[in-house]
């Protein structure tokens, strides 16, 4: 096997990354929306929250349906999950990371509708069975972060041979630190804007189900914005029991305890995978970036809603006046100037007739 070193980034090396990874993902989201926005209209907005469909990720048509799930990523959010989904997508399994499960209509509407909402309504954090045949539906082969990482005693009973990753940090501190920025970067834009954009609003109760279930505590389920803060000693707890139960559950030949900065070698070791590749291995969605992306992820909505707004101005506008906005604009200076330079004129016939006087 072809063994390749994790690459040292210097400070800078690593804003850069950051910023570019925020950015492009953030638009990433954005322009989904905006797409969808512009070609389903205001039904995509504030659809039915049980019928609306919306545009999956293409992945091409004649892509053979798997037969089971190969790899299941079971670290929680802020492990590095991300960057280990693009590394398995560069390895040839397709996943399913949390950042684009709502673009997958079939099964995120199955998730919110038969788990997240249910939660919601009953005031308990429901787990329920997944259904993972969706999943196969739709070509994937791995899937990473949470929900799915949750149902690892679901999947290895259901797909034995397959294999498992627990993503870890440092230790538990160095985790809480990110999830907690991370958590308080995506309430804002829910606390915002649920009431208005459907997604949006399947996305907040996703959010409440999931920070029910870390923080162990049904409060986040109903309980009204602003929510609570992520409650440091249950977060950890969660965390720590969950990986924990992961290593007593799953056979040691079927799990692999990974930190995504030990790069390629030990993920293609555990994959059977005889040369590692030679491009870098990816390395995103850092709490710097998870801030930049909140921040990018919306200025394409923003930018299309001023201009919606300012096109209904303009319209409205020449009809209550019959001229546009230049058009208005350049009469109001011409009478300007017209009334300045008669009230100079006046004070110029003042001042000569004092004179004569």
């Amino acid at each position: 096997m072809t063994s390749h070193h994790p690459t040292k980034h210097s400070f800078w090396s690593d804003f850069a990354d950051d910023v570019y990874s925020g950015i492009t993902v953030g638009l990433g989201h954005s322009n989904w929306y905006v797409a969808n926005t512009l070609t389903k209209g205001w039904r995509f907005l504030v659809g039915d929250n049980n019928n609306d469909t919306v545009d999956s990720p293409n992945i091409p048509p004649d892509t053979p349906r798997p037969n089971s799930l190969q790899v299941v990523g079971v670290g929680y959010g802020r492990t590095g999950t991300y960057s280990l989904a693009l590394a398995l997508d560069i390895l040839g399994f397709p996943t399913l990371h949390t950042q684009h499960l709502y673009e997958n209509d079939d099964i995120f509407n199955h998730l919110v509708h038969d788990i997240f909402h249910k939660s919601i309504l009953a005031n308990e954090t429901i787990m329920g069975r997944p259904n993972y045949d969706l999943l196969l539906d739709s070509g994937y082969t791995a899937t990473m972060d949470l929900p799915f990482a949750l149902y690892y005693t679901q999947i290895h009973e259901l797909y034995p041979d397959c294999k498992f990753i627990l993503t870890v940090r440092e230790n538990s501190e160095v985790w809480f630190k990110s999830w907690n920025v991370m958590t308080s970067s995506i309430t804002r834009p829910a606390m915002y804007t649920s009431w208005l954009v459907t997604h949006v609003k399947k996305l907040e109760w996703y959010m409440r189900w999931l920070f029910s279930v870390v923080n162990q505590d049904n409060t986040y389920l109903n309980h009204p914005f602003p929510l609570p803060p992520q409650n440091k000693a249950r977060s950890i707890a969660s965390y720590e029991r969950h990986n924990q139960h992961i290593r007593d559950t799953i056979p040691s030949t079927h799990l692999l305890e990974y930190n995504v900065k030990e790069g390629w070698e030990p993920l293609c070791k555990f994959l059977d995978i005889e040369t590692c590749p030679s491009v870098p291995f990816p390395k995103t969605n850092s709490s710097r970036a998870v801030q930049i992306q909140t921040f990018s992820s919306f200025l394409g909505p923003l930018i299309v809603s001023l201009l919606i707004i300012f096109t209904a101005f303009v319209f409205v506008f020449r009809k209550m006046t019959g001229m546009s906005v230049c058009e208005w604009c350049a009469f109001q200076k011409m009478k300007f100037l017209r009334m300045v330079s008669n009230y100079l004129q006046g004070v110029t016939k003042d001042g000569n007739k004092a004179k004569k006087m």
